[in-house]
């Protein structure tokens, strides 16, 4: 697999706090890093699936968001 090197800024905290964990998980920081972009695009496409998923159902069954939120709402008070 190739690589490409890429410079960014982050507050030291942040960076304290990847270098514990990395520490932690016997891993480098690039490998920690590598890790988390891999956790956050995941994360991303399964809710980018998700809401594509409501979008069908709601077009669907012909909702608009008004619709939604009351359903919501009624759900939240328990009818």
């Amino acid at each position: 697999m190739q690589t490409q090197m890429i410079n960014f800024s982050i507050p030291k905290p942040l960076l304290s706090a990847l270098d514990e964990q990395a520490k932690s998980e016997v891993k480098t920081r690039s490998e920690a890093m590598r890790d988390a972009i891999r956790l956050y695009i995941r994360q991303r496409q399964n809710l980018d699936d998700i809401f594509a998923y409501g979008k069908k159902q709601a077009k669907k069954l012909k909702l608009k968001p008004s619709d939604i939120e009351k359903l919501i709402d009624e759900y939240r008070q328990g009818k």
